[in-house]
């Protein structure tokens, strides 16, 4: 009997990115949450949500929920996102 070994890791290497830069104050912001759906994630993103209208002033929480929990986010989020000045990405199950 022949076993075949595939190695699943991926040839190219990946390219360079620079990570967004820290917001210094939440206060009047408007904070988007991407959601994959799932049930749990609701009641987190809910409590998520008024601690950092509590705690850190954001003026606003916006929760987007993505058509399929396991796809990446749509252009049409990424569309929303560019009136957000904080972004929070979450799962849960």
């Amino acid at each position: 009997m022949t076993f075949e070994v595939l190695d699943p890791t991926f040839e190219e290497a990946a390219s360079e990115f620079a990570l967004a830069a820290r917001s210094a104050d939440l206060r009047g912001a408007t904070v988007g949450i991407i959601s994959n759906g799932k049930h749990n994630t609701r009641p987190f993103f809910a409590a998520l949500g008024e601690e950092l209208r509590r705690r850190h002033g954001v003026a606003e929480v916006e929760v987007v929920i993505k058509p399929n929990y396991s796809a990446p986010a749509g252009p049409e989020i990424f569309e929303q996102a560019r009136d957000w000045q904080a972004l929070v990405a979450g799962v849960g199950d």
